[in-house]
């Protein structure tokens, strides 16, 4: 322990000390040109002080916006822009490609954001390298999730983290869209799939379920499909440009190709259209649950379901150190959303059975809150 708290004091010190010793000699050529001479302590405080600029330059180049960089450090606009102005004029490039809109990273801005992301993280894990061992779990904890999953799963299991946390902060964002979580300074990211290869670390949470359904009325309209094949002559509702459907049935894996005359890249749209008799749906049975027990949706090819790899993860970038912050999240949503339950619901769901169509899922509370979110809309 002794060993790696003395390696990451040395990372952190040596990535400042050559970023500082940068910024100082850049700095002191410019004024040697200008004035003939340098005032060393002046140079040496004016290195120092810039771990504040990497912090203020970082937020801008995430947000592409002084006003928003602001907010979250609690200066104003003209403070932050004098900063980075500053920051740009001891470097002597332009980090910055300035419009009356946004703010966009030059290419040198984009490889300095890289090395200033760098040494921020080692300062971060030398800071939770303390906090998990002598402080209780506080701070602001950054937080993006799927649209559907948030609103209907997470934030009502939020309270009794809250209560048992009072000192967590969450800012929470909820977007389909896939965001990348170190850019954009999250400290964690819900996400469902098979999980791309990537530096982000993943935890399995649960597994996830999703089967075919369709409402009444617009099986009323198109006859029961009775085997895969059939699904070729479906209205078959895609959150993907690539309209496949992965499917695991009798003969093992497939890949089923479908078609149809609506798409959305948002999960409450789909499930909504699939309600309101559009057409199939390959859905999640967390988000269904309540429509199969009631009979708004009805169960399709039952012995067919999404892919088995799919699942529920929690992801955050790779740290020596975890923050106490994050630690205490992750464990918090293992524990809620609970494999077990989720897994006696997938047999039951296989089986499909009239009484229960929704496999236990419709069950408005314990299991139907139990479940994940999904970027890979469908």
């Amino acid at each position: 322990m002794m060993h790696d708290t003395m390696h990451l004091g040395v990372s952190v010190a040596v990535a400042v000390r050559n970023s500082q010793a940068l910024v100082a000699n850049a700095y002191r050529k410019r004024y040697l040109q200008s004035n003939g001479t340098c005032n060393l302590k002046l140079c040496k405080v004016d290195a120092v002080t810039t771990i504040s600029d990497f912090d203020i330059f970082a937020r801008v180049a995430r947000t592409g916006n002084m006003s928003a960089a602001g907010r979250e450090m609690g200066v104003s606009p003209a403070v932050v822009s004098k900063r980075i102005s500053l920051l740009e004029e001891r470097l002597g490039a332009r980090l910055f490609q300035r419009t009356t809109r946004q703010l966009t990273l030059t290419e040198t801005g984009e490889g300095y954001f890289k090395r200033v992301l760098d040494i921020l993280t080692l300062v971060a894990e030398a800071d939770d390298f303390v906090s998990r061992r002598n402080t209780k779990p506080k701070g602001q904890l950054r937080v993006t999730a799927p649209t559907a999953f948030g609103r209907l799963h997470l934030v009502p299991s939020l309270l009794r983290f809250a209560d048992a946390f009072p000192e967590i902060h969450i800012d929470l964002e909820l977007t389909d869209r896939f965001l990348d979580i170190i850019r954009d300074g999250y400290d964690l990211a819900l996400r469902i799939g098979e999980l791309p290869d990537s530096s982000l670390v993943a935890r399995k949470l649960a597994p996830d379920l999703r089967i075919i359904v369709a409402a009444p009325s617009y099986l009323e309209k198109v006859a029961m499909p009775q085997t895969i094949a059939d699904l070729e002559r479906h209205n078959c509702l895609s959150g993907s440009a690539h309209d496949l459907w992965r499917l695991d049935g009798p003969e093992g894996a497939c890949n089923v190709r479908i078609k149809g005359n609506f798409r959305s890249n948002s999960g409450d749209v789909l499930r909504e259209a699939v309600i309101a008799g559009l057409g199939l749906g390959l859905r999640s049975t967390w988000e269904i649950g309540a429509e199969l027990k009631s009979g708004e949706l009805v169960h399709v090819l039952p012995e067919y379901h999404g892919s088995s790899q799919l699942a529920i993860f929690a992801v955050y970038p790779s740290r020596d150190f975890m923050p106490a912050k994050v630690h205490a999240f992750i464990e918090f949503l293992a524990g809620t959303f609970s494999g077990n339950e989720l897994e006696r619901g997938r047999a039951s769901t296989n089986g499909a059975t009239a009484s229960d169509p929704a496999g236990g899922f419709g069950k408005k509370p314990r299991v139907a809150r139990r479940a994940g979110f999904q970027p890979d809309i469908g």
